[in-house]
């Protein structure tokens, strides 16, 4: 399903009745609704960042409901789409904490392939619909998700932001990794703590005590 090593992790899951049961939910609605991100993106996050190379975790809730912005990444737009707000302010907040200066576009795929999982909790959405899909049974899929990087004998950066990610918190168990909370970045909150948590140099200082190679958030 995936093509590289989650296929192994997730072979419970894959092979599962139930989870056969809700992807035939889900190929139904993309057959009669206009549904995003593209059919070849809904994984795309376990794709580009396979199991043995995760090490960070950013947690989304679900994916961008307009036309062309999602392509299976929490909080990445494709090249060409306007840059959410939420976006625009981990922009600034990586330009306050290290330096680095704002992309001139959203795509956040070269996080993804240095070990940046960027997981939205619910992978799919209907068009205008903001949370159309949750409790429709991604949930559960992308918890499983979580608990098996839990178990992962290397250190991992989970990075929770918002009340919605911070409820997964209880999921990440293992003393090893360390989990980084803060607002969300959306412009409701960005201001109530969000600005000024530095979680990317604090992810790259984790790393680096690791012994692990740090994260080029510059792209």
């Amino acid at each position: 399903m995936i093509g590289n090593d989650w296929d192994e992790e997730l072979t419970l899951v894959e092979s599962s009745e139930g989870f056969k049961r809700f992807l035939s939910i889900i190929k139904k609605e993309y057959e009669t609704k206009t549904i995003y991100p593209p059919k070849d993106y809904v994984f795309n996050a376990l794709k580009l960042t396979p199991y043995k190379d995760v090490k960070v975790v950013i947690v989304g809730q679900d994916p961008y409901h307009g036309e062309g912005e999602a392509h299976g990444l929490s909080f990445s737009v494709q090249k060409g789409i306007k840059i959410p707000p939420s976006l625009q302010n981990i922009y600034t907040e990586l330009y306050n904490d290290l330096g680095i200066k704002p992309k001139d576009n959203g795509d956040l795929t070269n996080w993804a392939k240095q070990g940046v999982l960027l997981l939205n909790a619910v992978l799919t959405v209907e068009k205008d619909k903001a949370g159309s899909h949750r409790k429709l049974g991604w949930e559960p899929f992308t918890d499983y998700v979580i608990k098996l990087v839990n178990k992962k004998d290397t250190p991992v950066v989970f990075i929770l932001w918002g009340n919605f990610a911070k409820e997964k918190k209880k999921l990440i168990t293992n003393p090893k990794h360390l989990v980084i909370m803060s607002p969300h970045p959306s412009p409701l909150s960005a201001y109530a703590g969000f600005f000024g948590s530095k979680p990317f140099s604090k992810t790259n200082d984790f790393l680096k005590k690791n012994g692990l190679e740090i994260i080029k958030w510059e792209l």
